[in-house]
């Protein structure tokens, strides 16, 4: 018995990208908010592996997972508008270049 799969606005591979980006620069507000999201992903799969084992288990990850499966819209849409605010490109996910040199200038200082 498991759940539906879960719906991704951001794959995996564009996470990593986007906390590559924020972690150069030192941007950590895109860094947590895309950490959170993949360990939300995590614990949605632990879940999923774990449904079959006897009904208590089943009735407290299949809890969980649904609990994980309504958050991370909400999660993802929180980081697109950071990303949005900040200025970050849509299509290819890169860090605006105006926020890297003050990042940088800031580092410098």
């Amino acid at each position: 018995m498991s759940a539906p799969p879960l719906e991704r606005r951001f794959s995996k591979n564009q996470l990593q990208y986007i906390l590559e980006q924020a972690l150069i620069y030192q941007c950590a507000c895109p860094a947590q908010v895309t950490k959170l999201i993949s360990e939300l992903v995590q614990l949605y799969d632990y879940q999923q592996q774990c449904l079959d084992t006897s009904d208590t288990d089943r009735a407290v990850h299949a809890r969980i997972a649904d609990t994980v499966q309504a958050i991370i819209p909400i999660v993802e849409t929180c980081l697109a508008d950071v990303l949005a605010l900040e200025g970050w490109d849509p299509d290819t996910l890169d860090m605006p270049a105006n926020l890297q040199k003050r990042l940088i200038d800031g580092l410098e200082r």
